[in-house]
């Protein structure tokens, strides 16, 4: 039986007429899929509900998974911050806690909803070429995908699968599977996506919906995940040549972040004030926010960088709060929940990918220009391969060290250190990784008592 709050009946009505915010209504929370797809009202909101399921996942783990473990943050915070900071992942496994990184979930709520859409709403649509059952298709295949490109990277082998729970008698209880066997399907997904979905919707609806710029972005960042440089190159050009995307002024910096849907974004989670996040208590919450700016991240900038004041409170000896995503001179005690979107990939990133996977090609030519627009934005002098060399090591060096003050606490670092076989030397002396199997995070309790296939990842299974 269908399940549908009123607001989203009244939702279907406005996304039908094309005329306002997709995420401006409470969403579909949840409904039985089997039998629910019936009409193109339907599909349209069985495609929303994966999108409330994308605003559940990562209103606090898009930095736990992707900042919590790495070198630019510090915390005082028990709980999660304070496990992955000190690489102590093991208090997070046990039901008997509150723990949010290690339970995966919310993930796969967004795989099962995006399964249900994929196999059903083909049934709405006579013709197998109609442009909004691809569209439809499209986005949920890239949603199902970026699901599982956070499965695999924080977990590495996970349970796999594309066929929606219909039956008792379906075998519910997967095993893993290998994470290049799930990364062959993500690119394939992306793929689609890239060829199907809609080159604009409209308005902000570009920035919060999967456009064919906006799988282009997600499939750069997997390629640049398995090393494909030349395919990354590919597809972070077709972003880059996008009349959608233009990078913002340096005046114009925060406001990405404290307003959203900017020119510069190309995918955000959106979120308003009926669905929330936590990012005023991630890092702005006065002086009690869970994550400040480490030390070293603070001693890594160069002189004259113009974005040093922007992204933390630099008026305190020891920073507390950082300002970077609520605007420069932000002051709030509220423990209030934020309506802030999170921007999963930016234009700024896709060139600053581009520029790696040139430099990673020995095509330095080709990267450095891309990495010199990031850092004359915020008033850097441009590098050669020279300066480049002097000042960071290398041209590949010094790609990363911008992505590290660009793209901070975005949700990237850890993937960052992660992809590009630096997690242990940069960590070891932080807090003591030192072991490979260590990377992946422990699979959580309530997993493992439901599912008797799986087994705790193998670091952590003598060191309960």
């Amino acid at each position: 039986m269908k399940k549908i709050t009123i607001q989203s009946i009244v939702l279907l009505s406005v996304l039908l007429m094309g005329s306002c915010s997709f995420l401006d209504k409470e969403p579909v929370s949840s409904f039985s899929a089997q039998g629910f797809y019936k009409t193109v009202s339907d599909a349209q909101a069985g495609v929303y509900g994966i999108y409330n399921g994308m605003q559940s996942a990562f209103r606090l783990n898009f930095a736990y998974w992707g900042e919590g473990r790495a070198d630019n943050v510090g915390t005082n915070h028990a709980g999660d911050p304070f496990a992955l900071s000190r690489n102590t992942l093991t208090s997070l496994i046990t039901t008997s806690n509150t723990a949010t990184s290690a339970n995966w979930t919310s993930l796969y709520t967004i795989i099962s909803r995006a399964n249900y859409a994929i196999k059903y709403i083909p049934e709405i649509f006579e013709d197998e070429n109609n442009a909004l059952r691809n569209q439809l298709i499209g986005q949920s295949r890239a949603l199902r995908a970026i699901a599982y490109f956070y499965l695999v990277r924080v977990w590495g082998d996970v349970p796999f699968t594309l066929e929606p729970f219909e039956s008792a008698e379906q075998d519910v209880f997967f095993s893993v599977t290998d994470k290049d066997v799930i990364l062959d399907q993500i690119v394939d997904d992306l793929l689609y996506a890239s060829e199907f979905c809609a080159p604009s919707y409209g308005g902000e609806r570009d920035r919060v919906l999967v456009t064919q710029g906006s799988a282009d972005g997600i499939l750069t960042q997997v390629y640049m995940w398995r090393k494909q440089y030349a395919e990354a190159v590919i597809t972070a050009q077709r972003v880059i040549d996008n009349p959608l995307y233009t990078l913002v002024s340096i005046g114009n910096w925060n406001n990405m972040f404290s307003t959203g849907l900017s020119n510069e974004s190309v995918f955000e989670v959106g979120y308003n004030e009926i669905q929330t996040n936590g990012m005023r208590n991630l890092f702005a919450q006065g002086n009690d926010a869970q994550y400040f700016p480490s030390e070293k991240f603070r001693e890594s900038f160069e002189e004259g960088d113009l974005r040093k004041p922007k992204i933390w409170n630099n008026t305190q000896t020891t920073p507390r709060m950082i300002w970077k995503f609520f605007g420069e001179g932000f002051s709030d005690e509220s423990p209030d929940p934020s309506q802030n979107n999170i921007i999963l990939v930016r234009l700024a990133d896709v060139m600053l990918l581009k520029a790696e996977a040139h430099a990673r090609l020995s095509q330095y030519s080709e990267a450095l220009p891309l990495l010199n627009t990031i850092r004359k934005r915020a008033g850097l002098d441009a590098l050669t391969e020279a300066t480049a060399e002097e000042k960071f090591g290398d041209v590949v060096s010094a790609i990363m060290h911008e992505r590290s003050i660009e793209l901070c606490f975005e949700g990237h670092r850890w993937f960052d250190l992660v992809r590009t076989d630096k997690a242990i030397a940069v960590m070891e002396p932080i807090n003591g990784l030192d072991e490979p199997g260590n990377i992946v995070w422990p699979i959580h309790e309530d997993a493992l008592n439901r599912n008797p296939n799986l087994d705790q990842n193998e670091f952590y299974r003598t060191k309960d």
